[in-house]
């Protein structure tokens, strides 16, 4: 594997991890697994506390999509293996999550210098 196509896995999984945990996008995927609860600080600050449901493999995937460093495992296989398999199907999907993350990656940039 060249080092270009090891950074474009590399991006297209911080990509895809953060689109399946914490993009309000795919909050139809986690809601079967999730109940997201407002709680207020004591500071008054207001915080989102999220509570697994079920058991078994229903709890399983409900904490799978609660930890990146868990999905991003996973997604990182995933890519991979699609990467290896059928190279023709993935790569634009790669590409896209990839030019995304960049654009991700930019746009903090922009916020934390522009605001």
């Amino acid at each position: 594997m060249s080092l270009f196509s090891f950074l474009l896995l590399g991006l297209a999984t911080f990509r895809l991890t953060r689109l399946l945990v914490y993009d309000q996008i795919t909050e139809f995927l986690r809601a079967p697994f999730h109940d997201v609860v407002e709680e207020v600080q004591e500071d008054g600050t207001v915080e989102e506390v999220i509570h697994i449901k079920g058991e078994g493999i229903r709890k399983f995937f409900g904490e799978l999509l609660s930890c990146h460093w868990c999905t991003g495992v996973w997604c990182s296989i995933l890519l991979y293996i699609g990467y290896v398999l059928i190279p023709y199907w993935i790569t634009p999907i790669i590409m896209v999550l990839s030019v995304a993350a960049v654009a991700s990656i930019i746009q903090v940039f922009v916020d934390y210098f522009m605001v």
